[in-house]
Formats: structure tokens, sequence, C-alpha cells
């Protein structure tokens, strides 16, 4: 589907004029939907009458002839409205208007969108069909797609129509490899290497002897590679949180990806024998989000040649044998995928080096969640001389001991015991309140995003969710997901955590959360269409989810709702019009839904300075760090170039947040923190000293917070707060609060060990 999404918008946007964007659009739509019908209607700039100006199924004669005033007939209601717009027998609805010459008395049901382009509705795309059933909510959501990703396109079509080597461990060699910290700890094992059968590079150039066969061969390694990376996420279910757990969903979205299938299959089909084309298939994706700026993007090419060697071991499946892990195993490779770690039993898995990659790579991620000591970069290192080695690897500084001596061991070997310990420490806090040794309680929140197993964060002692990603159900699909879909996904989480409070932030796409299917192509995505301007831009969308999320809450009433990106009033102003019309919806339905209490995040600096004017409209503030830091700081964190300057324990981004916290009390509106800041246990004093109303971190960072607030008095967090943003920079911030944690016992925080 994402294939021909994709195809659908470079056609238009490559038509030589209108006309021709227009034909295509409506061929391919129908073809895809195998709809009876399909017709696109444009907006009349001078009468702004929506005109008929191309079918597919409806009388051609009646292009140019059909004009509907604004607001006549159901098209005109899909325009008004700025919506979808479905009906299961058309000519019964009372706005209904006949016109004789299209021949839709013929047709029901009807199911129409508006393209909306910067706000505007430029035109409305709509379907039909003889029968009266009514469509379905994966064909609304795919029409909706198709709509979001024509707009652009069509709107510009319309404008132009208007005329290495490891080191022998001598002496003058530091006795580690140095990487890069990927998820913190230590330990002690042994190097098991992936297959050397699944190195991409290693396949030999062979013609394909039958071409038949060798497609088959391929399409049912991509079946079963798809059916191991389900049953992975299954294995992993009690043991990862669920954003983590999510990207065995991505991979195996990947790995049936229509460019990827289409891509090999053509080589196959050109001569070459499965393995290499898939090898060249994955050179050529991997290439494409190497070329990338964004950091984040090009880690994403770990992902395309992880997936790329999984196919070709399956490939290879009658020449693999099983294999016997060791009782601490260590798994090492150039990129160690989801599928390997997924494959060792949770209690045998040591540690995970990875000879590329970086922090931000899937693999980071994994580690973090389960608690693996993991080094990222390692370099221009042979990993074939690493294997059945013993290794230490130290996840807090990025090192990696090979064949360490019996001091190093030793020494290892007790910080790990160490780790242990404090690990089982931390586990003693879960059904203890976080407060402080003078009496302040900190509520303690989590943030989540695909919860397809609640129970790590259940099993954490939040006090509720704090920030839910709702993007996240919508990166994992191929189309916008439907309402219907959005609404289980919501009541899952709300259901969950009743009587426990949710906030769950609308859409924040783009910047660097693209989507597949609906592309945003921008020279600084970073300060360009996101959060709450895509959203506003298109109502449609935010219309479905606003709607979806109310119907979630039926019953329950513990939703918030949190706006993304907002740097002036207009803009909470129009989202909240939008959020009374799905209320007023709603209820007109018959359904019996409260009004939740809205909130923005302040992550532009901008509403720091109109906090006043935001609070006379919204009942909560949420300071969203991590975007804040940057735009304060100026640094794009992607960006490898200057991704150092970024820190959020700057003195000015502390100043900020203390301001905004300071402020929000004035106005008698609570305010939360969310982002790295609140996660890190440098951060955790800080803001125990401004006072924020309650903070959100990640299920694993919350038992580190708790013990941090724990054991901090808040007039000792105040006076170091009082001092860190009199400091010239962040290191110096870092230097005065790892002495006050050491001095506190809480060094175990810092480093390996207690």
């Amino acid at each position: 589907m994402i294939e021909t999404l994709r195809r659908l918008a470079l056609e238009v946007a490559n038509a030589p004029d209108l006309a021709t964007a227009l034909r295509v659009a409506v061929q391919q739509t129908r073809e895809a939907m195998q709809v009876d019908a399909c017709a696109i209607y444009l907006v009349d700039p001078n009468d702004r009458c929506l005109v008929l100006m191309e079918t597919e199924g409806l009388n051609r004669a009646a292009i140019g002839q059909v004009r509907l005033a604004p607001g006549e007939g159901v098209l005109g209601l899909v325009r008004e409205r700025r919506e979808a717009v479905s009906l299961d027998n058309a000519a019964e609805h009372p706005q209904y208007r006949h016109f004789p010459v299209t021949g839709e008395g013929h047709f029901n049901a009807f199911l129409g969108v508006p393209i909306v382009h910067f706000r505007d509705v430029i035109g409305v795309l709509a379907v039909f069909q003889r029968g009266s059933q009514t469509f379905s909510g994966n064909q609304e959501a795919f029409l909706v797609t198709v709509s979001a990703q024509l707009s652009g396109p069509l709107a510009e079509v319309i404008t132009a129509s208007r005329q290495h080597l490891i080191p022998g461990l001598s002496p003058q060699y530091k006795p580690y490899i140095q990487g890069v910290p990927g998820a913190p700890g230590v330990a002690i094992g042994t190097v098991v290497m992936p297959s050397p059968l699944a190195e991409l590079d290693g396949v030999p150039e062979r013609a394909a002897g039958d071409i038949e066969s060798e497609v088959m061969a391929f399409r049912e390694a991509v079946t079963e590679v798809q059916k191991e990376l389900k049953a992975s996420g299954e294995r992993m279910k009690e043991l990862l949180p669920a954003e983590a757990q999510s990207l065995f969903e991505v991979y195996a979205l990947l790995v049936g990806d229509d460019s990827l299938i289409s891509k090999v299959t053509a080589r196959i089909q050109e001569g070459q024998w499965a393995p290499s084309a898939l090898r060249d298939t994955i050179r050529e994706l991997a290439a494409v989000f190497e070329a990338m700026q964004d950091e984040r993007l090009r880690a994403r090419a770990e992902d395309i040649r992880a997936i790329g060697r999984r196919l070709l071991l399956e490939l290879q499946v009658d020449t693999r044998a099983p294999r016997d892990f060791p009782e601490r195993t260590v798994l090492v490779g150039d990129e160690v995928s989801l599928a390997r770690i997924a494959d060792v039993p949770r209690k045998q898995l040591a540690g995970v080096v990875c000879l590329k990659g970086s922090v931000l790579a899937h693999t980071a991620v994994v580690a973090r969640a389960l608690g693996v000591p993991a080094v990222m970069g390692l370099g221009d290192v042979s990993g074939g001389r690493l294997a059945g080695s013993t290794v230490v690897v130290d996840g807090y500084r990025g090192r990696v001991f090979v064949d360490p001596s019996p001091s190093v061991k030793a020494e290892f070997a007790r910080l790990e015991r160490e780790e242990r310990e404090l690990s089982a420490d931390l586990l003693s806090l879960q059904d203890l309140p976080a407060e402080t040794p003078d009496g302040v309680r900190v509520p303690l929140f989590v943030n989540a995003g695909l919860l397809t197993d609640i129970t790590p964060a259940l099993n954490s002692g939040a006090a509720g969710v704090g920030l839910y990603r709702s993007e996240f159900p919508f990166m994992l699909r191929d189309a916008f997901p439907s309402e219907d879909e959005q609404r289980t996904i919501y009541r899952e989480i709300l259901e969950a955590f009743a009587p426990r409070p949710v906030v769950m932030r609308t859409l924040d796409i783009g910047g660097d959360k693209p989507l597949p299917y609906f592309t945003i192509d921008e020279g600084n995505s970073l300060l360009g269409w996101r959060g709450i301007r895509v959203t506003l831009q298109h109502p449609e969308i935010f219309l479905a989810q606003l709607k979806a999320m109310l119907r979630a809450s039926v019953g329950l009433d513990n939703l918030r709702l949190l706006l993304p990106m907002v740097s002036s009033s207009s803009e909470v102003r129009e989202a909240r019009t939008l959020l009374d019309r799905a209320l007023e919806t709603l209820q007109d339905e018959g359904l019996s839904v409260r009004r939740p209490e809205l909130g923005v995040m302040i992550e532009v600096p901008a509403a720091i300075f109109a906090l006043a004017e935001l609070a006379e409209l919204v009942d909560f503030f949420s300071l969203g760090t991590n975007d804040l830091t940057q735009y304060l700081l100026a640094v794009d964190r992607g960006n490898p170039r200057v991704a150092a300057l970024y820190d959020h324990l700057h003195p000015a981004v502390l100043r900020a947040v203390q301001q905004v916290v300071l402020e929000a009390g004035k106005l008698a509106k609570p305010v939360s923190l969310c982002g790295e800041l609140a996660g890190d246990p440098v951060g955790a004093v800080l803001i125990l000293a401004m006072g924020v109303d309650y903070v959100s971190v990640a299920a694993s960072a919350l038992p580190q917070v708790k013990w941090v607030i724990r054991s901090i008095p808040r007039n000792k967090a105040q006076d170091l707060l009082q001092a860190s943003i009199k400091l010239p920079d962040a290191a110096a911030v870092r230097r005065l609060i790892h002495q006050a944690l050491d001095d506190a016992g809480l060094g175990g925080l810092l480093r390996a060990g207690r």
C-alpha cells in the first residue's frame, strides 16, 4: 500500500498538466480501492464552487458541467465539515443533490474526503459503489491517506497549470577498544558472532537457474522472517516495554515492504539468483538512508541491512545448524538485529556489541529496555578475531576489553555483582512513594507509546501516564489508521490505567518523526511543518483522532489531551474549536462524552513568553525539555557536527524551565515535565528543586528517579539549583550534581558498581 501511495503522489507531481494529474489520481484510486466509481471535484477560485474535474465510473460528459455552491450537496458537506463523510444510501441524505448528467443515480454508497492544502479545502475526492454497503474503516482511512498525499502535489500542479584490525594489546595500546555507550551496565561473557553465511557482502555472483523457483524461495523467506519476527516479539513480551517491543512490528513491516519485494523480484527476473538480488537491493535501499542528513534517519540504514542479513539467512536455511549459546553470551556483529537478540535465552544474554551503529539504533533501544549493557560503533575492528573471546562490556564508558587480564576481570566481576545488588535495591522501592526526606512528594508518571503489553509500565508504580505518544500507531502502519482502529488502541491504554490519568498528546509528526505514507519534504524539518501545525492544516486527520480519543474515554473519564509544538494562543483556540466540534458530533450520536482537561506542551521558546495568554485557554502545562533544549541552544541534536553542544543541563535551559514553573504557579496552572532531563538522575535533583507538580519518565528510569527523590531533601536540591544556574556551562553543572549524588550515596546511578 505504501508503494501505491508513493507512486500515486510521484506520478501526480510529475504530471505535465492538471488534466493528466487528475486522470492518474482517479484511475489509480479506483483501482486500488476496487470501487465502481471515483471522482475529483476542485474549487473554482472565481466563484468558490466545487466543479467535477475528472472521473472514472461516472459519465465523463459531466466533467466541467457539475458545479456545487459552497455548502451544496453531500460534497458541500464534506467541504464544509473538512472531514470524511460516508453514507450507505446517499440519496436519502437531506443535503443530497442529484445531477442526472453524471449517471450517479446508479450508485448508493458514497465516501468523500476533503483535499486540504495549508488549511484550505481545494477539492473533494469521492468514491461510489452500486451496493448499499457502508464503506469500511480501512477504506475510509486509505482514502484519507490518498487525499493527504495528493494535496501538496495537486496544489503545485494546479498552480503550474495556471500559468580495522584489533590492536595486539601490547604496551603501546590501551587495554580496551573504545566505542560509544549504547546501554548502561557492565558484563563479562563469551563472544558469539552472527552466522558468517549471513554476510551480504560475501554473496557471490550467480545466475538464476530457475527464475520462478528463485522468486518463490525469496517470497517464502519473506513470509518466514515475518513469522519469526512476530514470534520473537511474543517471546520478548514479558521482558520489554511496549515502545521497544513495537520495534519487532516495525521490522516485520519493513521485511514485507512493497519496494523491497518488488526490487528483489525484478532483479531475479532479470537473471540474478535470489541472494545476490537481495544483496544489491539492500545496498541500494541502505544507501538512500545513509545519504540523509538526519542522524536518526541515517540509523535506519542499519535496520535495512539487518533485515537483509536475516532474509539471506532464511534463504540459506538448509545450510544452517542449530546454535548453542554460552552461559554468558555477548552478541557481537556489525549491527546485531532484534531477531538475533531474541534468539538468545534471556538468562544467557550478557551484553551486546555493535561494530557499527549509534545510541539511536534500535539495537541500543532494546538493550536498554532489557537492562543489558551495550557498546556501539566500535569502528574498524575485525569481528571475526573476536569470536569465542572473553570480553568485558562497559556500557557506561563505551569500552570493550578483549581477553582481559585477571585483575581487570576480577574488578569488573565485582562491579557486575554490585550492579545486581543495586537493581534489587531499586526494585524494593516500587511500592514506596517518591517522597523526599523532608516530606515533599513528587508524583512520578510514565511515558508510553504502543502498549501491546502495559505490564512493565503498570508494575513501575507510576501514578499514571504523563505522556502518551499517539504517533506510534500511525508510524507502524502503511496508511492513516481509521477512527475505530485508533479508538481500540486508546481504549486499551485508558482502561489499563483507570482511574489514574492518561495524558494523550495529539498527533506529533514531522521533524524527526516522519510517516512513510505522508511525505513532508523540507530543508529544515525541525523548524518546519510538524506537530500542531500539521494537524490544524489537516482537520480531517485531527478530528478523527480527537473523536477516537473521546470515544475511548467514555465511562472512564481519565483522558487528558495535550497539544504539541504550540507557539501561540491562536493555535490553541483553533484546536479548541475542533475539539468542540468533535464533542458535539459524539454527543449528537448519544454518547456520554465529557470534555477532557486540555494542556499544551511548552517546547517552543515563544510559548514561554505567552504563558498568560495560554493559561486562559488550557488546564495545564507540560514542559517538553528535549525540543525546548535544542531550540533554546539552536542545536539539532541529530546532527553529529553539533550534537555535543546539546545538553539539557545548560544553565540557560535550567533558567528557562525554572521561569515556566514559577510563572505557571502564579497563573494557578499545574505544570509537568517530560523528556530526557526528567529521566537523568542529575536532572531529577534540579527538577525536585524547581517544584514541578509531577514528572513523566520512561518506565525503566522511574526507579532511579524515585531513589534520587527519596535521598535528597528539597532544601538541599534548591541550594544546588541556585548554584547551578550561576555556572558557566553544562559540564560544570554536571560536576556539581555528580559530587552531590556521590555524597548522598547515589554514585551507582552514574557509573558501574555502587
